[in-house]
């Protein structure tokens, strides 16, 4: 069931929630997803027909994806069609240009999904767990690898020191000692990642806190996170999830919360930034 923001659309709760959907419910949001403008002219018999589920499946999609029935699903499916910025064509004039140009415009007009997800509440809970750590681990492998990479060298340069180590099996023992007082927060697009998984376990059992930043609410790591920020992905499904795009979403969200973070912890953040720019200036060279 979601239990997200209100105000998210249809399509992005699709996108998060598909993938943990028993399959004749994915069936019907996937069927939904690739044609929404279809699905706002249809009961749920008529897509119960044409996907070849049962009437009451169609239903117990939508209540899933955080609805009362069908009919409201269809209202909120007109209401984001209505507001949908028109669809690009990235093959308009056949260039490579072209390409890349259709590419940030598909991106582009997802943005607004990115923190549909996220409440007020969740957040500020977030940015308080990582004011508070008396010590912080920041762990990611696979493609959210550079994520976290990025992520730790940010909270360190704005006063928050944040450890980041890159072998797994480093992070498992490193999780393991954290201790009480300790976070260790985990960023993981797929939500699925076993090494990441592995750290939280490890972390959860040496007393720490354990925060998540992924892009799935119904994953294994936003379920074992004490606190998970659920950023939803770009694309419209999981394995694009996993090749393509979610990941510069991931960052985008990352480098918002260092700057909540900073606004929270005041003066100190603020000296701390001196600090790092007055470390970056020497390094330059002429």
């Amino acid at each position: 069931m979601w239990q997200g923001s209100a105000e998210a659309p249809p399509t992005a709760r699709i996108a998060m929630l598909a993938p943990s959907m028993q399959p004749s419910e994915r069936r019907v949001a996937e069927w939904i997803a690739m044609d929404a403008d279809a699905a706002v002219e249809r009961t749920a018999q008529e897509i119960a027909d044409v996907v070849g589920v049962g009437r009451a499946t169609v239903i117990r999609t939508a209540q899933t994806l955080g609805y009362d029935g069908y009919p409201q699903l269809r209202v909120a499916l007109a209401r984001e069609r209505a507001t949908a910025a028109p669809k690009q064509d990235e093959t308009v004039d056949g260039t490579m240009l072209g390409a890349l140009r259709g590419a940030v415009d598909r991106f582009s007009a997802r943005l607004a999904h990115t923190v549909s997800a996220v409440t007020e509440e969740t957040l500020a809970s977030f940015v308080g767990e990582l004011d508070a750590a008396t010590r912080l681990l920041v762990a990611a492998n696979g493609l959210s690898a550079p994520v976290g990479a990025d992520l730790a060298m940010r909270l360190t340069s704005a006063g928050r020191p944040a450890e980041y180590v890159a072998d797994t099996l480093g992070q498992q023992i490193t999780a393991s000692q954290l201790g009480a007082g300790s976070t260790c927060l985990v960023v993981s697009g797929s939500g699925v990642n076993r090494a990441s998984i592995d750290v939280m376990t490890a972390a959860r059992a040496g007393g720490a806190r354990v925060l998540a930043i992924t892009s799935f609410p119904r994953s294994p790591v936003a379920e074992f996170a004490d606190v998970a920020l659920v950023v939803a992905p770009i694309n419209d499904s999981f394995r694009d999830e996993l090749l393509h795009t979610s990941r510069a979403s991931l960052m985008l969200v990352t480098e918002s919360v260092v700057g909540l973070l900073v606004r929270t912890r005041g003066e100190s953040a603020t000296a701390a930034q001196v600090a790092t720019l007055s470390v970056l200036g020497h390094s330059l060279s002429e």
